[in-house]
Order: C-alpha cells, then sequence, then structure tokens
C-alpha cells in the first residue's frame, strides 16, 4: 500500500468524518431554531388567550386602549409575543389599531353588527348543513339548552348561548371556518354582554334552541337551518335597535 493511496483513504475518512458531523450540526441547529418558533408560538398564543379572557372577565373593555409596555410588564415577558397575539386579534376583528394610541378594542356600532352577525348566522348555516349529528351530540345539545336556561345572569347565560352553538357547529370538518366563527363570537361578546340582559328577550331565544334541536333530532336540517339563521337576526335586530336607542 502505498503513501498516496494511504493518503487519499485517510482523506476519504476525513470527509466521511466531517461531512457527518456537519449533517448532525444541521440538525442540531435545526431543532434548536424550530424549539426556539414554538416557544415564540406559544407565547403568543398564551398572550392571546390571555387577552380574550381579560376581555370576556370585563378587564379590557371598549375604547380602552391596550398597554404593551404595561402588558410586558405584567406577564414577565418581551413585547414581541405581545405584539404578535395584538395583530392577530386586529385581523380577526377584535381590536383595532389606532395612530398615536396603539391597540384598543373598538366601540360597539349598528353597521359592525349587522355584518358580524350577518357572517356568523351564514357560517353556522353553513356548518350544520354539511354536518351528522348523533344522538350523543343531539344529547349534549339539550344538556347545553338547560344550561343556558338555568342560568343566574347575564354573563353566565350568554356564555352559555355561545357554547350552545358551539356545540351546535362542532361537527363541521373545517377547521379555518370554525377559527373564524371562534374568533367573530369574542367580538359578539361585547354586543351581548352590552345590551343583552333583557330575561323576556332570552324567552324567545330559549324557544328557537329547542326548535333547532327538534328539527335537527327529526333529521330536518332545512327547518334548522332556518331557525338557525332566525335566532342570530332576533338577536341581531335587538341589538339594532338598542345601538340606535
Amino acid at each position: 500500500m502505498t503513501l498516496e493511496y494511504l493518503t487519499i483513504v485517510i482523506d476519504e475518512e476525513y470527509f466521511i468524518f466531517y461531512t457527518k458531523a456537519f449533517r448532525i450540526i444541521v440538525i442540531i441547529v435545526y431543532d434548536i431554531l424550530y424549539l426556539i418558533m414554538l416557544t415564540k408560538i406559544n407565547l403568543r398564543d398564551q398572550v392571546r388567550d390571555y387577552l380574550l379572557a381579560e376581555m370576556i372577565t370585563g378587564n379590557l373593555r371598549t375604547g380602552k386602549t391596550i398597554n404593551l409596555a404595561a402588558l410586558s410588564r405584567d406577564l414577565n415577558i418581551s413585547v414581541t409575543p405581545i405584539r404578535e397575539a395584538l395583530t392577530q386579534l386586529q385581523q380577526a376583528h377584535i381590536i383595532k389599531a389606532v395612530p398615536n394610541r396603539g391597540f384598543i378594542i373598538a366601540e360597539l356600532d349598528v353597521k359592525e353588527a349587522k355584518d358580524l352577525y350577518g357572517l356568523v348566522a351564514n357560517l353556522e348555516v353553513m356548518a350544520i348543513e354539511n354536518s351528522e349529528f348523533t344522538e350523543d351530540d343531539i344529547a349534549k345539545l339539550i344538556k347545553q339548552q338547560e344550561v343556558f336556561e338555568n342560568a343566574k345572569d347575564a354573563i353566565t347565560r350568554i356564555r352559555a348561548d355561545l357554547e350552545f352553538h358551539r356545540l351546535l357547529t362542532r361537527g363541521y370538518e373545517n377547521d379555518l371556518a370554525l377559527q373564524i366563527l371562534n374568533d367573530l363570537k369574542t367580538r359578539i361578546f361585547f354586543y351581548e354582554k352590552a345590551f343583552t340582559d333583557d330575561d323576556s328577550f332570552y324567552n324567545k331565544s330559549d324557544n328557537q334552541h329547542e326548535s333547532i334541536i327538534s328539527a335537527i333530532a327529526d333529521d330536518n336540517v332545512p327547518t334548522a337551518s332556518l331557525l338557525l339563521k332566525m335566532n342570530w337576526m332576533l338577536i341581531l335586530n335587538y341589538i339594532q335597535k338598542k345601538l340606535t336607542e
């Protein structure tokens, strides 16, 4: 075996070694970057959920500016995931960006209410028309309707109503549509919290819920769809009336 041949063999071994080492380094770097990305996404989603919870509990009200620096201090994280979460909420039309003020929860208005409730009604109709309902699904709707009927205060009633509608549409196998519905209903919460505290109003909604369940149990989807749309339009008409008083 010549020296030249040994040199070539050694060079090839070094090449293979360094190639393998390089691949390992690339994989490690990729994994680190992936973990960093996941951490950022998780932080963003956690901030988003926190802000939504603050809105639902009333700690963040319409017209109030959301202070990034204060949030950063309170949550002990950088402003980057907070800004990302706020941008997501802005894209979902839950908040809006105002020059020189930052992000605020938009005031309620008639035009937005019409667009909002009309879109939710159409999406939910599309959802139930493309869903299959089992006996278990119907039983859960009946049970949730009882929760709705027995609610003792406005906030509990609104949450029970939104949960009823979530159960109604959860069989729709379109994750994007369901996410859009979820975002829209966060905004709807502000309208219903502001105006729908009248028990007589909810008595009408009770009857419509029961009729929707009966139609679904009878496998009469067209009737269920019509009743569902009427249910949302009933709420919209009431809110529009309150907004223009």
